[in-house]
């Protein structure tokens, strides 16, 4: 299998995102479409879409960008409380047919303000049974004519879909990826998602968890394609080590002015998030270039480690997680339009020569 290189386009109305200073822009099509250009003219397959209540609803920009591009593959974040999953299926279907194959999905259970659109399921538990059911339907209406489900969160009745996504009559739908470290995460990732997105842990973390997935899988019984794996993390690429490492240090140093230290407060409540945080008590540099100093200071997310070092130092990193079975890479540095530039010229030709498939 050849591996998948995505770069993110951070969906927002506000600047300063990850420390981005671009001053302009935030939330127009003009920008978001020159990343995405970028991003197709510089060796990405597309790019992780954000999403969270007050920012630009992620697929209608998912929709504009496809419009605007032509290899592009939008990776749109959708969360099954913001989403109905017939009204979900149906409005992906559509914009896979007109872009011809090119959807791509990220399903997200995590924290956000589901009130705001009322979305009344805040029990963390209860959210993974959902997203179970909610993936189950969806595939179901993708595949399957007169579809009749009544199951414990969701409903239809003699529902058919038209159109399908493209390549359903042979059998394509498409690729859904998820996230999560929770005992419940896990198990839906190991019976419903396509791929099991990681954020940046030590490789014997990922490790780990790779192993269990795939025990999971087969203890649970999982009826598809057999899962994969990919890895979100940003990447800070330089022309040598040196410059590399004085730049992280000098943007955690900025991070730390604005925020403080955060190790003392009150960690998140998502379980992957607090493996992230607990890493720095690890040391601040991990295996031969993760550097965990970002999440002392306000990195969340893809933002709390940081993969560090020339391309290749960064490369051997990613060919590390690329031996342990990671096909799909979500990377990304700020400020998010000239690094699409720096790390595709400089970073994927290298792991695409030498990246196992």
């Amino acid at each position: 299998m050849s591996p998948e290189f995505l770069w993110y386009i951070p969906n927002t109305v506000e600047p300063g995102h990850r420390g981005d200073d671009t001053k302009d822009g935030w939330g127009t099509l003009d920008f978001s479409t020159e990343l995405a250009r970028a991003a197709e003219d510089h060796g990405w397959g597309g790019a992780l879409i954000g999403t969270g209540w007050g920012r630009p609803d992620t697929f209608t920009v998912a929709t504009a960008l496809a419009a605007r591009t032509t290899t592009f593959k939008p990776l749109v974040a959708v969360r099954p409380g913001y989403w109905r999953p017939a009204h979900f299926a149906s409005a992906a279907a559509t914009l896979d047919r007109l872009s011809g194959g090119r959807l791509l999905i990220n399903i997200v259970s995590g924290l956000d303000n589901g009130g705001a659109y009322g979305d009344g399921q805040g029990d963390p538990a209860r959210r993974y049974d959902r997203t179970k059911e909610f993936l189950q339907l969806v595939r179901r209406l993708w595949t399957e004519e007169n579809v009749t489900f009544r199951g414990e969160f969701f409903g239809v009745e003699g529902s058919t879909l038209s159109p399908r996504p493209f390549g359903a009559d042979d059998g394509r739908t498409p690729r859904l990826y998820f996230g999560g470290a929770s005992e419940a995460a896990e198990r839906v990732s190991a019976t419903e998602a396509d791929v099991q997105l990681f954020w940046g842990e030590p490789l014997e973390g990922v490790a780990e968890r790779i192993d269990r997935l795939r025990s999971l899988s087969a203890i649970l019984g999982r009826t598809h394609a057999p899962l994969e794996f990919g890895l979100r993390i940003t990447t800070l690429v330089r022309d040598t080590t040196e410059q590399a490492w004085h730049d992280a240090e000098a943007k955690v140093a900025r991070m730390a002015d604005r925020s403080g230290s955060l190790l003392s407060g009150p960690r998140r409540r998502a379980v992957g998030q607090r493996r992230l945080h607990d890493l720095a008590e690890r040391g601040e540099v991990l295996d031969s270039c993760l550097y965990t100093a970002p999440g002392r200071f306000g990195g969340g997310g893809a933002g709390t480690t940081w993969l560090v070092g020339s391309p290749d130092d960064v490369a051997t990193a990613l060919r590390r997680y690329g031996e342990l079975g990671i096909t799909h890479f979500v990377l990304s540095d700020t400020p998010y339009k000239p690094e699409v530039v720096r790390i595709g010229d400089q970073l994927l030709g290298r792991l695409r020569e030498r990246v196992p498939n």
